[in-house]
């Protein structure tokens, strides 16, 4: 076969793997099959905290001025609060969950030791949370913080 005559059979099979591969890099990618709770568990320890939410176990925990005012007028302790962080619900309509990491705000709400119905607002930042306010869903409160 003459090289000029096989030229345009040449040219067509490069233009069909040239439209092949672009149509293939442009394929949404294929949806991950659902993970186990282990599995799970193991992928967000690996992630950096302040990517996965909120962290229910922070290497430190801060208390704003507002907060330690509310905890010692609803007669809540520190013990109680970390409760509610580790084992309580999140409550995402009462949450603020938009724009930037650190300012992200999360309503979590559950029993205390003392059956009090308590909804803590978190500020996670990194490895760190700070508390920023608590309060009893059950009682009214007559407190002067401000």
């Amino acid at each position: 076969m003459n090289f000029k005559k096989a030229l345009p059979l040449l040219l067509l099979v490069v233009l069909a793997l040239l439209v092949f591969t672009v149509r293939y890099c442009k394929q949404p990618s294929k949806p991950q099959p659902k993970q186990t709770v282990t599995e799970q568990t193991t992928s967000s320890q690996k992630e950096e905290p302040s990517s996965r939410g909120l962290n229910r176990h922070p290497s430190s925990m801060h208390y704003s001025k507002h907060a330690k005012c509310r905890m010692e007028c609803r007669h809540i302790d520190e013990s109680e609060i970390k409760d509610i962080l580790e084992q309580g619900t999140i409550n995402y309509r009462k949450s603020e969950l938009q724009g930037e990491p650190c300012r992200k705000k999360y309503a979590v709400e559950g029993l205390s030791k003392d059956g009090q119905k308590l909804r803590v607002i978190f500020a996670p930042c990194g490895n760190e949370i700070t508390v920023v306010t608590c309060i009893d869903l059950g009682v009214e409160w007559a407190c002067d913080c401000k």
